[in-house]
């Protein structure tokens, strides 16, 4: 396998600046990934994506492997072709997604057999399987190994076994991935909030060498405090020469935690499903664009934003929009809700290059109280 190249610019504390070059172009940390679930990043184009500053996104295995199916997708020319998307692409294994969605679900050793979201059709989900579809198929740039994601709460021997059959997902993974020059692979932490399963998985993944090192497991329920306190030692047994990617977190005060702790990468669906909802993150704090209050308020929501959906657009405007359920509401608050979260990305970047994280995080933090709750 191809040794991804990776590194390490700048630090400030935990905090990391970092890059790494794929083909398709180079990816610089803190990043925020934007989720295309089914091809698409629910109500943009790749366009307004794109000019959101986003330069990676995230596809999700589940979704494509139902909807149009891995053989058609290979057809039509991978998901970049499909979905007209030039940069490079990281795709979850499906794993999470059979956990949560499928109505009745097996998982043994060999593998998982779950009945689909969208016909109650059967399928089975196995390690291998889940690398061909992803490397293969779709066409990733990034692939995720399969794991086992326990809900939260759980018992202790029960995060343990899930954790223990996700290392040895793991090896298969990666042995079914082999060496490929373009792309990549990732491991997947696991061990619910015990810092012992979660050291344990750390070393095992190492030891089985992979291009980067996801946390997952985390945002399942445990609540903020337990979540980064769990979060602080899961990085620490983490290699200092990959990426590290936590996974499903977006909300941006917990973005910023992870990025203190030493995150790179993050993914949530949470910018455009805010969006859908009516609420417009901003840099004094998350809006309710639904309010009254806004209804004669000429003012955008970014004055100094490059990106028309932050700049051109009255709040009123978007108020009446989003009253009327018109279609452009949410396609408007969604496109600067994307851009929200990259430049709060590329703010964090520039913050630890010079020197002034912390302050910045504690600057964040007082604006955001002024807005409603996010």
């Amino acid at each position: 396998m191809a040794s991804l190249d990776f590194k390490l610019e700048a630090s400030d504390k935990a905090a990391r600046a970092t890059s790494f070059l794929t083909s398709r172009g180079l990816v610089q940390t803190p990043i925020f990934m934007p989720v295309g679930t089914a091809g698409t990043v629910k109500a943009l184009t790749m366009d307004m994506v794109a000019q959101s500053g986003a330069t990676i996104v995230l596809g999700n295995t589940y979704h494509l492997m139902l909807r149009p199916g891995p053989e058609r997708l290979k057809n039509l020319g991978g998901l970049h072709e499909f979905m007209m998307w030039n940069g490079p692409i990281l795709t979850d294994s499906g794993g999470f997604q059979v956990m949560s969605l499928s109505k009745i679900v097996k998982i043994t050793e060999e593998a998982v057999t779950f009945s689909s979201h969208i016909d109650g059709s059967k399928h089975v989900l196995t390690p291998e399987k889940s690398i061909y579809i992803q490397a293969d198929m779709i066409g990733a740039d990034i692939s995720m190994q399969l794991d086992e994601c326990v809900a939260y709460p759980c018992s202790k021997d029960e995060a343990r076994k899930a954790m223990e059959r996700s290392i040895r997902w793991a090896a298969r993974s990666k042995t079914t991935f082999g060496h490929r020059d373009h792309q990549f692979l990732f491991g997947i932490q696991q061990g619910s909030v015990h810092e012992d399963l979660r050291s344990e998985s750390s070393q095992r993944l190492i030891d089985l060498n992979f291009d980067g090192y996801a946390i997952g497991g985390l945002a399942v329920g445990e609540g903020h405090d337990a979540m980064k306190a769990t979060l602080i030692h899961c990085v620490a047994h983490l290699p200092v020469h990959r990426p590290r990617y936590l996974m499903g977190v977006g909300k941006p005060i917990d973005m910023l935690v992870a990025i203190q702790n030493g995150v790179d990468m993050f993914d949530c669906v949470l910018p455009t499903r805010s969006g859908r909802h009516g609420q417009a993150y901003c840099w004094d704090g998350a809006i309710n664009l639904k309010n009254a209050r806004f209804a004669e308020d000429k003012s955008p929501l970014d004055p100094l934003s490059n990106v028309p959906a932050s700049s051109q657009y009255s709040k009123a405007y978007l108020h009446h929009l989003v009253k009327s359920q018109e279609i452009l509401g949410q396609i408007i608050l969604s496109w600067h809700n994307i851009s929200f979260f990259q430049d709060l990305m590329k703010k964090a970047r520039q913050a630890i290059i010079e020197q002034r994280y912390d302050d910045f995080v504690n600057s964040c933090q007082i604006r955001w109280q002024k807005g409603e709750p996010n």
